[in-house]
């Protein structure tokens, strides 16, 4: 029987209060720069009232990581597999994550790269989540290819670019600037689906171009 996943942490515990504020800490000073003393004093704790909760800052930043790829979990893949057609599928896609990665500054979304800082069993289980929404994003394009909608791109190439683009988006978005989040997100999902889809011209274009070659094929098969 599989394992059940672990709920995470409700919101207004105060577990989840001192991932909210470290994840903050550690975007604006960098993992490496910030100690546990840091944190601790930030949140107007003691060391030990910390450890009493985390047992190390790798298990903070474990359980930051964790939470984060929790909520793309519940609000972007779930929902999004259930679309049936890739292209609208590739949109939300772009769209709710996008959204996610701007919340609370960005803090959790900008920790993506801390991986590194993990030990092997932590950072395996992280990387196997991430591996999760990166199989979606290039199987949705692979679905999108085998339509003839997606243009001369390598489809694994493309998802870790939109990957990238989204995860990128913590270190200049800031809130309260001349564009909300949700406009934001619209702007990146125009730009990605720009990049990597055909234009409907073409697309007929190809569709007509392999109807045509299909027939061709038939014919000469009955004609040998």
């Amino acid at each position: 029987m599989a394992a059940k996943r672990q709920p995470p942490a409700p919101l207004n515990s105060r577990r989840a209060e001192i991932c909210r504020r470290a994840a903050q800490i550690f975007q604006e000073r960098g993992y490496d720069a910030t100690s546990v003393s840091d944190i601790a004093r930030a949140l107007g704790m003691t060391k030990a009232g910390l450890y009493h909760y985390f047992t190390s800052k790798e298990a903070l930043l474990f359980e930051i990581m964790m939470f984060g790829l929790e909520r793309v979990h519940e609000e972007v893949l779930v929902p999004v597999k259930a679309i049936r057609d890739p292209e609208v599928r590739l949109r939300q896609l772009i769209l709710r994550h996008a959204r996610i990665a701007t919340r609370a500054r960005g803090a959790i979304a900008f920790l993506s790269d801390e991986a590194r800082a993990l030990p092997p069993a932590q950072r395996t289980k992280v990387e196997s989540r991430m591996r999760v929404y990166i199989d979606l994003l290039r199987d949705t394009l692979e679905e999108l290819k085998k339509d003839g909608r997606l243009r001369d791109v390598d489809a694994t190439v493309a998802a870790f670019s939109i990957a990238g683009m989204i995860l990128w988006m913590p270190r200049w978005f800031r809130q309260g600037g001349r564009l909300t989040p949700e406009e934001v997100a619209e702007e990146i999902a125009t730009l990605a689906l720009g990049g990597v889809l055909r234009s409907a011209a073409a697309t007929a274009t190809s569709t007509s171009t392999s109807s045509t070659a299909a027939v061709a094929r038939r014919t000469r098969a009955r004609a040998s």
